[in-house]
């Protein structure tokens, strides 16, 4: 049963009034009142949050008490005897084994250490986003007055028997709200992250709100002396930006792209030479391969679509090559290690696997859930995972190959827009002689999920 459902089921034993709510617990009926601006403690929606609070209490609970329980005989020991006596084929001996693992992850809470020990705890986490070799986590963080800061955590001292990890902060913060982060490599790998932001101080009804894209030096957050760092690379105002990202390809080396508002921006942050290709509908999410200079596409409109960057600006939408559609929003893509399948999710809380050399959807991912939100996908190719935190705060955890839903895994905190977690998951947690398992960034707290 999948935890994100409301309490219909409870209440289907009842018939169900128009302008009331059944009560199991009580077993009577209570008036619904309309919206106001007086107080109301009794409304749809929080009979819904109520409803999935007792839930996530009782699954927290549940894992508080004992070890993930597995289905019956699901244990390694069985599982490798019936694969050696040939019973069960590679396919799904590997589905049993993560599925396995994966129940079999227990929460802890990570400790965080600051060289300003005014850093670390005070601020909600907003994004956590890991380099590749998941040695360091780029972090945005909510700040009092509005805004976001940002910071990085050093995950070498995550270790088996220690759980602390390094914070370092630093005064850069912006009153803008952040959009999407992404990992550079200007000078080397991962030496930069690039930011897209838009004002949050806007007027209703103007189209074209001013943003700014940010390239920022990793080396600003380090415990070096604070005067010895160097300034923002670059920042230049933008219309409203809703992702980024870089490219690794040589031939559009130092590039990097912003989705925005009805069009896509493509710019060398070393020559400052731009291209921009003009879109029917805001650019969502985006990706480029490493193996040629395309970037991916995903779009408000539920297009996705592919552009070679080396051609020039063209009018019209005549330089699209692959083109994909989902029925609502999409809000994340992600291009897996061969290139010839692409993962999307969009609004309607749909996930799905399309074949780029067919332009057909060979797989989907259910039981996700989102209505309105950019919440990023999470590929794991080498442990065979998809993530996904919902909106509903509940992180979902799939088998890649037979899209089988493996565990939904409760926030530790009630579920609100302002709380949904951000993960990431690595074989490699610290880098290449890292812990492998999920770090979940919630409110003001990290945890760790092992994964053995």
């Amino acid at each position: 049963e999948d935890p994100s459902s409301s309490s219909s089921m409870q209440n289907s034993v009842a018939p169900e009034l128009p302008g009331f709510y059944y009560d199991p617990e009580k077993n009577r009926y209570f008036r619904l009142l309309p919206g106001h601006n007086n107080h109301n403690p009794l409304t749809t929606d929080s009979i819904q949050h109520k409803a999935m609070e007792c839930k996530r209490l009782r699954l927290l609970e549940e894992e508080e008490k004992q070890k993930k329980t597995t289905r019956a005989g699901l244990n390694s020991s069985v599982l490798l005897q019936k694969r050696q006596l040939g019973l069960l084929s590679s396919t799904s001996y590997c589905r049993l084994v993560h599925e396995l693992k994966v129940n079999c992850m227990q929460r802890r809470k990570i400790e965080i250490h600051s060289p300003d020990s005014s850093v670390a705890g005070t601020n909600n986490f907003k994004i956590i986003v890991a380099d590749v070799a998941c040695e360091r986590i780029f972090t945005v963080n909510d700040v009092e007055h509005g805004g976001c800061k940002y910071g990085i955590i050093n995950l070498s001292g995550l270790g088996k028997e220690s759980l602390t990890v390094e914070m370092y902060d630093n005064l850069y913060f912006t009153n803008r709200k952040v959009n999407s982060v992404c990992w550079a490599s200007l000078t080397h790998p991962d030496s930069h992250f690039s930011l897209t932001h838009f004002s949050k101080l806007c007027l209703m009804g103007i189209a074209e709100t001013p943003g700014c894209a940010s390239l920022l030096p990793a080396s600003l957050f380090s415990s070096t002396n604070p005067g010895d760092r160097p300034g923002m690379l670059c920042s230049f105002k933008i219309s409203t930006a809703w992702s980024c990202a870089w490219c690794l390809n040589p031939q559009a080396d130092n590039c990097f792209s912003t989705g925005l508002t009805r069009r896509v921006l493509v710019t060398n942050v070393v020559t400052g030479h731009r291209q921009t290709f003009g879109t029917s509908s805001d650019v969502l999410a985006q990706q480029f391969a490493t193996q040629t200079p395309v970037l991916y596409n995903g779009c408000r409109s539920g297009e996705i679509f592919s552009i070679d960057v080396r051609q020039r600006n063209r009018k019209g939408q005549s330089w699209k090559a692959t083109r994909l559609f989902h029925g609502s929003a999409v809000t994340s893509i992600h291009l897996m290690e061969a290139e010839h399948y692409l993962m999307a999710a969009d609004m309607a809380g749909k996930i799905k696997l399309w074949d780029l050399r067919t332009a057909k959807c060979v797989k989907q991912y259910k039981g996700h859930h989102n209505e309105y939100a950019l919440l990023p996908l999470h590929v794991n190719e080498e442990e065979g995972l998809l993530i996904a935190v919902g909106q509903d705060c509940y992180t979902r955890i799939w088998s890649l190959q037979d899209a089988h839903l493996l565990r939904t895994i409760p926030s530790p905190h009630p579920s609100s827009k302002d709380a949904i977690p951000s993960v990431v998951f690595s074989s490699r947690l610290g880098g290449s002689r890292g812990v492998p398992g999920l770090l979940m960034a919630v409110k003001q707290d990290l945890y760790h999920f092992s994964y053995n």
